[in-house]
């Protein structure tokens, strides 16, 4: 029996379909001839809850890079440059809340988002920190975050009202009443004469008149409680009321600061030997009250004569009230007067005074200085005479 091979049945060059053999490389010979169908997916990948679980953590995680970008975005423009071009002034109002304060900011063009600067500066205000009311300087390019610390400092532009010594409580509220950065009403009842401080109070836009007054008040009380307590114990004063009101004659006396102290030591002396203060001022505010005497409108002779409770001509020791606000160096002044023999008084011509121990020294003195006044006045007069008329 042969062997004889299946094989040899087919034709030489032919392939067992009979059709021609056709040549393969050898990538397209290791490659194989039918792909496998994938696996069938299980029924439990097919259950509804894994297919709802999958979309959640999905979901999730589109949520947090979404969240990510958000805070990423949010930090950058909290943080760089603003859209401001120049300084500017920004106010915040008393009980303004941060979104009103946000909205404001980006209606002015002072940041670029007004979400972006509430809710970052909300993240980085501590429990008991606030934006305060004010009106701020914004610097030209000033960051979110520059400006939420600006505010939450209350470094507020601050004004600055100047009340010289020297003024009556009306004048000082006539000053107040003229500001006008201050707000509202100053007190409808005047507080007593010589109980405001001089001085000059810093304040930021907003505050109230009210508010200085009551500043002003507490500051006075203060100084002269402070000088009060180390007074010469042998002065012939026997409250502070009297002290204040002795230091507001002496502050309507004299404007120069070495002569407070001997202006004083002329009123103790008198008092000591019961005599007449004989004050000018005393008499102006007995006739004008605290409007104060017109400018230009002299000391008439008959003003001398005029019955108030405040002519020191007239009526002996100390007018019943003080006559202005007196400032510290006049308070301290009167505390420790110099200690003289000096009993009187009068103008040098020159802006200060010349004293006297008595009466004759005292008449000589004023002769000189009325002798100079009328030359003064002489050539001013030559002066006019000599001026070119007007064309």
């Amino acid at each position: 029996m042969n062997d004889v091979n299946d094989n040899s049945a087919v034709p030489f060059g032919r392939n067992e379909a009979g059709g021609p053999i056709i040549p393969k490389s050898a990538s397209e010979a290791l490659r194989p001839e039918k792909v496998p169908r994938p696996p069938k997916r299980s029924r439990k990948a097919k259950s509804q809850v894994v297919i709802f679980l999958n979309f959640v953590m999905t979901v999730i995680v589109c949520l947090t890079i979404a969240a990510a970008g958000t805070v990423y975005y949010a930090m950058t423009a909290y943080e760089n440059k603003g859209p401001l071009a120049a300084n500017t002034n920004f106010i915040v109002r008393n009980g303004a809340g941060i979104q009103e304060i946000a909205g404001s900011l980006e209606r002015n063009n002072i940041v670029s988002d007004g979400r972006v600067f509430r809710f970052m500066s909300e993240a980085y205000l501590e429990d008991n920190d606030t934006l305060k009311a004010g009106e701020y300087e914004i610097k030209a390019g000033a960051s979110m975050q520059e400006i939420m610390q600006l505010l939450k400092s209350g470094k507020s532009i601050l004004y600055s009202a100047s009340l010289p010594e020297g003024l009556t409580v009306k004048q000082m509220f006539t000053k107040l009443s003229l500001d006008p950065v201050l707000e509202g009403d100053l007190p409808a009842t005047l507080p007593a004469e010589g109980t405001l401080r001089p001085d000059t109070y810093k304040f930021s836009r907003g505050t109230k008149r009210a508010e200085i007054v009551a500043q002003m008040a507490q500051a006075q009380k203060a100084l002269v409680d402070q000088i009060w307590e180390k007074r010469d114990p042998d002065l012939p004063i026997s409250s502070r009321e009297e002290f204040v009101t002795l230091a507001s004659i002496v502050e309507k006396e004299t404007g120069l600061a070495d002569e407070r102290s001997r202006v004083a030591s002329v009123f103790i002396n008198r008092l000591e030997k019961g005599m007449r203060l004989q004050s000018d001022p005393t008499i102006i505010y007995g006739i004008f009250g605290g409007d104060g005497k017109p400018v230009n409108r002299p000391i008439l002779k008959s003003d001398l004569d005029k019955q108030t409770p405040y002519n020191t001509y007239l009526i002996k020791g100390l007018p019943p009230t003080p006559i202005a606000n007196p400032g510290r160096a006049a308070l301290e002044a009167v505390a420790n007067p110099s200690r003289t023999s000096d009993l009187y008084f009068v103008a040098d011509g020159t802006g200060g005074h010349v004293f006297a121990a008595s009466l004759d020294e005292h008449n000589n003195n004023v002769r000189r200085w009325r002798k100079l006044e009328a030359e003064k006045a002489a050539a001013a007069a030559k002066a006019t005479e000599t001026a070119p008329a007007p064309e």
